[in-house]
């Protein structure tokens, strides 16, 4: 294996870890809603990711569940 397929490899992965950590901390929560977005509304803009934060927190914190139900 040359150093260049390595280097590709090793890039591959970290991006790979770098999207799977974006999902697992919510970091992405607004990249996704854009993506969604725009394939539904075409014709909308999204929200700006100020205001889908704030509106994020709004409801998390106005639909509190307890326990795993």
């Amino acid at each position: 294996m040359s150093v260049a397929t390595m280097v590709r490899e090793a890039h591959r992965r970290l991006r790979l870890a770098r999207s799977l950590w974006r999902d697992f901390t919510g970091e992405s929560a607004y990249d996704h809603y854009v993506d969604r977005h725009r394939a539904a509304h075409p014709d909308h803009e999204p929200m700006g990711e100020r205001q889908f934060w704030r509106e994020r927190a709004r409801f998390q914190e106005s639909n509190v569940s307890s326990g795993c139900c």
